[in-house]
């Protein structure tokens, strides 16, 4: 296999990292003219999701960016994905962190390094460069965060709140599904299929897994860098969007880490910010370069005198729109000093300014449908996986609202809701959504917040509801910045189930409210002048990505049917990535999901989650295929899983395995 020369840049299709117990690990290398006889820094991204094909076009436009300003940039499949040895077993386990050092210290003795290391990463490699800089190798000098979280249990795609998310089980599906896929024959050599095989056999259900840890115990603990934030002691670039799930992880680590940080948030989703929706997207790849100049090379360009956060004030905007009008502000310090929170009763009269006063309790028992238009927990797809127009989920809901505002009302951080309420079951959960009205009526969501009220003590130590008895607590809701314009009004829309986003009680659970002990707190922000003067954060800039003739295109559909017949709602999802030749390797990829989530007649025991995966890999006579089905549903008592994996060699199916798994609901 030859290496290949890009514009001054040397790409090294496939190098050995070997680790202590024999193991290599594969990595791609994109190396700056010279940097074999000068060494010069390098920026590594560590995650599973195989360099070879299905990341290839994002990692040459990120990776080949880099390398043309200086960087060695070196791209490593964990073990037991891509093309590296071994079987990957879960997420964030000690002997990915512990491979991830021995990467880091083989990059840094190579002769094309200068000992100097930065690691970036969305999502996966996100997570694990805070969790391996908590680990303080000396040759990890700087990170950027993209996407992840500090904490595993609190703010990640399995529980949000202490209710159980569905997203865990469309990650699960994911996973059950990359896991299958084999390393490349081109690569590995003959040693491909008893690779692939091993994998097949041995990397598991991780559905079971997470499901068989409700609450937070010691396994979401371990590599939670929140437990120990002062084991980071390299400098931290703490990257989000609204849109995203893990917006909240940002603003904690540039509160509590005490290294150099900083923090961008903008209104985009679940993808790096050059690449990624709703609203505009920007140069982040220069900004990860000035970044990696001041803290890789020591170039005293700024960047630790900037302000400590920068964040997309968004407009009010149509519920239906996918575009996201706003500016950007900054603050110099988090939390601010400068904002005030701005708060509201919640009473039979809507949002009343003021803190709460006595008035008659107020009911709901929602029904299953609220949920159906809430989007997806992570958006990936902004033409698809944003929430809707919110007054299809209000009706089932508890509404109060402001009257329209008579000037504008600005906010940046953490909304939350303190409600006084009683439950007849002693299970139950409540979603509280923060809104913005138009003058039209329609209903945009702006931020949103779940709490399993079993889980008020702490998601370590949940106990059962006696119903009938008011209980207090604290729902918080998603960071954002929002500018709510006069002649708006804002909405607080309580329901006591979320379903498809998360996942039902055991049963229906009719909460009660007392308005005294009611209220919304949200985090005003008053105009900063220096806001104007804020530098702009430029037009996308990228590497050129490989050669790929696109052969069926992606298809992404959200279809909500309500079968009157039946009386059952269900929420259909076609996710297809389509189909696509990488032309230099001659290799054609496919990727396609569909995602089915349903309930009839309002009926608890019939919510039900399924999810289907099918990948594609083919060359000359070489084809393998890959399908996998996850079944997720429950009763009052236990989560019910049924899995399977089928893999194909050509027409032949070569290996088959089916999942019965019955896992007892904890408080959940």
């Amino acid at each position: 296999m030859a290496d290949a020369q890009q514009d001054d840049v040397t790409v090294i299709e496939n190098a050995w990292v070997p680790m202590p117990d024999g193991a290599r690990l594969a990595a791609k290398l994109w190396l700056p003219a010279g940097a074999e006889s000068v060494g010069v820094p390098a920026v590594l991204e560590y995650i599973p999701y195989r360099k070879r094909d299905f990341r290839a076009t994002r990692d040459s436009q990120i990776h080949g960016h880099f390398a043309r300003h200086g960087y060695a940039a070196v791209r490593v499949d964990l073990r037991g994905s891509g093309d590296s040895d071994g079987v990957l077993h879960d997420e964030y386990l000690s002997q990915e962190l512990e491979d991830g050092v021995e990467v880091i210290r083989w990059i840094a003795a190579q002769p094309w390094c200068n000992g100097r290391v930065g690691m970036i990463g969305i999502s996966w490699g996100g997570f694990n460069g805070l969790q391996i800089a908590a680990l303080q190798p000396p040759e990890l000098q700087a990170v950027i965060t993209v996407c992840s979280s500090d904490d595993r249990y609190t703010d990640d795609v399995h529980y949000m709140g202490g209710c159980l998310l569905t997203d865990n089980l469309s990650w699960a599906s994911v996973m059950l599904s990359y896991n299958a896929c084999p390393p490349d024959p081109t690569i590995v050599g003959e040693r491909w299929r008893e690779l692939w095989q091993r994998r097949l056999e041995h990397s598991g259900l991780w559905l079971k897994t997470w499901l068989d840890h409700q609450r937070r115990d010691a396994y979401w603990r371990h590599a939670s860098v929140c437990e120990d934030f002062a084991a980071i002691r390299c400098p931290v670039f703490a990257v989000s969007g609204w849109a995203d799930g893990y917006c909240n992880t940002v603003f904690r680590l540039i509160h509590h880490l005490k290294v150099p940080r900083k923090g961008l948030v903008g209104p985009w989703n679940h993808k790096y910010p050059h690449l990624g929706g709703p609203g505009p997207s920007i140069d982040f790849l220069g900004e990860c370069l000035r970044w990696w100049d001041r803290w890789l090379k020591d170039h005293d360009n700024g960047v630790d005198r900037e302000p400590l956060l920068r964040a997309w004030m968004q407009d009010s905007v149509s519920p239906i729109s996918d575009d996201r009008p706003g500016r950007w502000v900054a603050e110099t310090q988090w939390p601010s000093r400068r904002l005030r929170p701005r708060v509201y009763a919640l009473s039979r009269e809507g949002l009343v300014a003021g803190e709460p006063a006595e008035g008659a309790p107020l009911s709901i028992r929602s029904p299953l449908s609220v949920g159906l238009f809430a989007g997806k927990w992570c958006s990936y797809a902004e033409s698809t996986d944003l929430p809707t127009d919110q007054r299809l989920e209000d009706g089932g809901s508890l509404c109060f609202d402001t009257p329209p505002l008579a000037r504008d009302v600005e906010i940046l951080g953490e909304p939350f809701v303190e409600l006084e309420l009683s439950a007849d079951r002693p299970q139950a959960m409540v979603a509280v959504r923060l809104s913005d009205i138009g003058p039209d009526g329609t209903v945009t969501l702006v931020s949103y917040g779940l709490c399993n009220l079993s889980h008020r003590h702490g998601h370590d130590r949940p106990e059962p509801l006696t119903p009938g008895e008011t209980y207090r607590v604290r729902v918080r809701l998603n960071h954002v910045a929002q500018c709510f314009p006069a002649g708006n009004r804002i909405r607080v829309a309580l329901s006591s189930s979320y379903w498809p986003l998360a996942w039902p009680s055991p049963s229906p659970a009719t909460l009660t409210l007392h308005p005294r002990g009611c209220r919304l707190a949200l985090p005003q922000r008053p105009r900063r002048g220096a806001d104007r003067t804020l530098p702009g954060l430029g037009e996308p800039r990228m590497a050129p990505g490989p050669t790929t003739t696109l052969l069926v295109p992606a298809h992404r559909e959200w279809t909500v049917l309500f079968n009157l017949a039946t009386n059952e709602a269900t929420l259909g999802i076609i996710d297809n990535d389509g189909s696509w030749r990488l032309d230099d390797l001659g290799l054609t990829l496919g990727y396609d999901v569909t995602e089915r989530y349903s309930q009839a007649n309002d009926d608890y025991a019939t919510v039900s989650g399924e999810v289907i995966n099918r990948r594609r890999f083919e060359r000359g006579d070489w084809r393998v295929d890959i399908v996998t089905r996850t079944v997720m549903t429950s009763t009052a008592s236990h989560f019910h899983l049924n899995a399977t994996l089928d893999a194909y060699e050509g027409d032949e199916r070569v290996f088959s395995r089916t999942w019965n798994e019955v896992i007892p609901r904890d408080h959940l």
